[in-house]
């Protein structure tokens, strides 16, 4: 009987990942190609054998997504597979109306098939939107795991944009790492906040691998998801962020709608800077969607390092990438951070941009005056750099995860922003947190 052959579209993470669990060494089937979207340049690589497995002894070759149409023709797919996050639901059926116009079956694949199974407890930390606060989360609930004395591994949702065989099962413990691993910008921004803490950090391309490794040195996984994605990992507390400042978004992108679903607590965050009818609105769809889910209010607190730099000052603002472009946000607390600082004016640093940063402007003009931080390869990195050096503001008030002088050399001084997870009314993440520990 002959293999059905099989396309898988993704942005470098999820779809590799989804390949892993379900088609490796599966016989049945022939991945013939992945396409790849989201990243810049991220196509035109190989998915390398040494990954792929037995059955793909020269890898499986990653195509732009603008090439579906044709690469369904010349290998006659049967079967394509959709494989990235942070979508709306209308995006994806219209992708899955092409695809079944053009005669294969188009689907996405189960959360549960491809969560894979620790040894260890595993707490997995997700949301419904990039930029909803998962990150600060993350360090939140680290604390208190911390504090109960157990040693946590942080897992990070895959960034492989470099080669994917080096990146098969990557460990961070030290800046030093950062560097030898040659991290993009991105990848700083997740990394570093859990080297500031003590704990160390996975991530890759071969995430059972990942999880064996990390097994070998955790009391409990953490799960450190991206984007709206869901787990990689079954997990024994599963947390859902959810955004006032874009009520509707949980019930209308995907899959962060799963998250929202599956979820055992749901904390709808930024309370303190969202409209309370909005808060109110995502309030009401959590309890409709997900009865039987916990659900709990949080503030983002928000500080500034140095707000003498700010007060009466044009500031440059400098928010996280993905936060800005595939997230769709027009601010984030690089901005609440300037105003609250005083800042005389926000300038807008679209006039000034260069090469790929300019590009990126235009691909998503939400972000209107806010610079996003985008660095994905050493050219991006250096076009970042020219572009804040132009931009004929007093101050830089960064708020990315990460002190962006550490890879780049500016010409204004730097306000650094912190945001930190607050519970409304303390005690509940704590608590069953800890109730997934005791049951150890």
């Amino acid at each position: 009987m002959a293999r059905r052959k099989v396309l898988i579209m993704g942005a470098a993470g999820r779809d590799f990942h989804n390949f892993n669990c379900l088609y490796r060494d599966n016989e049945d089937y022939e991945v013939v190609a992945f396409t790849a979207t989201q990243i810049p340049d991220i196509h035109g690589r190989k998915y390398p054998a040494e990954l792929a497995g037995s059955l793909y002894p020269e890898g499986i070759p990653i195509h732009a997504e603008d090439e579906l149409k044709s690469l369904i023709k010349e290998h006659q797919v049967d079967e394509v597979w959709f494989s990235y996050s942070d979508v709306p639901h209308s995006f994806v059926m219209n992708k899955g109306s092409e695809v079944i116009g053009w005669g294969p079956s188009f689907g996405v694949c189960s959360a549960a098939r491809t969560m894979i199974e620790s040894t260890k407890p595993v707490i997995a930390i997700c949301a419904v939107r990039t930029g909803v606060g998962k990150s600060q989360t993350t360090r939140y609930v680290s604390r208190i795991l911390k504090a109960l004395g157990k040693r946590v591994v942080a897992i990070r949702h895959p960034m492989p944009y470099g080669d994917l065989a080096k990146q098969a099962c990557q460990r961070f413990e030290t800046y030093e790492d950062l560097d030898r691993h040659q991290c993009t910008i991105e990848e700083r921004e997740e990394y570093e906040p859990h080297i500031d803490n003590g704990f160390v950090v996975y991530a890759g391309v071969d995430y059972e691998m990942i999880l064996r490794e990390a097994e070998k040195e955790a009391d409990v996984i953490l799960w450190d998801g991206g984007n709206n994605d869901t787990s990689f990992y079954k997990a024994d507390l599963y947390m859902t962020l959810v955004d006032p400042h874009r009520p509707g978004h949980e019930l209308s992108y995907f899959p962060g709608e799963t998250n929202l679903r599956i979820a055992d607590l749901l904390i709808v965050n930024k309370v303190d800077t969202a409209d309370p009818v909005k808060v109110e609105e995502v309030l009401d769809n959590c309890r409709r969607a997900n009865p039987d889910a916990t659900l709990i209010k949080c503030r983002s607190v928000i500080t500034v390092d140095q707000p003498e730099l700010v007060k009466g000052k044009r500031a440059l603002v400098v928010e996280d990438g993905p936060t800005l472009t595939h997230g769709g946000m027009t601010y984030g607390a690089g901005w609440f951070a300037a105003k609250d600082a005083g800042a005389a004016e926000i300038v807008d640093a679209k006039p000034y941009a260069v090469g790929t940063i300019k590009a990126t402007f235009e691909k998503y003009p939400n972000a209107g005056a806010i610079l996003p931080a985008m660095g994905y390869g050493e050219t991006q990195v250096r076009e970042l750099e020219e572009t804040i050096n132009n931009t004929p503001a007093d101050v830089v008030v960064e708020g990315t995860p990460i002190e962006l002088k550490r890879i780049i050399t500016v010409n204004k001084p730097i306000a650094n922003v912190k945001y930190e997870l607050e519970e409304v009314e303390p005690g509940t993440i704590e608590s069953m947190v800890k109730a997934v520990v005791d049951k150890v």
